[in-house]
């Protein structure tokens, strides 16, 4: 894979925080935010606002949770981590359309967007 071929993808497979709250004011009903984090709850104490929690290792079990009529965007902690990259094979895998959070929950806290309590 060449290096524009890498980009182009990577491009069409992610979607920063800000370009997306562009794109939900845009098109609100289009979106669906699923948080694909696991830990305990003593870790993980908030989660995006509106966000659907649905674990990594409980994703395969809890599809039919998901519609097939939005887009899923997926997100993890930030950039190290890959829960999400795993997150979205399985979803494309069954025939969902799917975006990739940059950055994950940090960088959506970082641009100050609406974060929520788990629980």
């Amino acid at each position: 894979m060449s290096k524009m071929d890498y980009f182009k993808a990577k491009l069409e497979a992610t979607i920063s925080p800000m370009d997306f709250m562009q794109a939900a004011k845009a098109e609100p009903d289009k979106f669906l935010v699923v948080d694909v984090r696991n830990a305990p709850p003593h870790i993980m104490k908030e989660k995006i606002a509106g966000a659907t929690h649905i674990p990594l290792m409980n994703l395969s079990d809890r599809l039919a949770e998901l519609p097939k009529d939005k887009t899923i965007v997926v997100y993890c902690w930030e950039t190290w981590c890959n829960m999400a990259a795993h997150a979205a094979v399985i979803l494309l895998e069954n025939g969902y359309d799917v975006l990739e959070l940059s950055g994950g929950i940090a960088a959506w806290k970082a641009v100050g967007f609406n974060v929520e309590a788990i629980g």
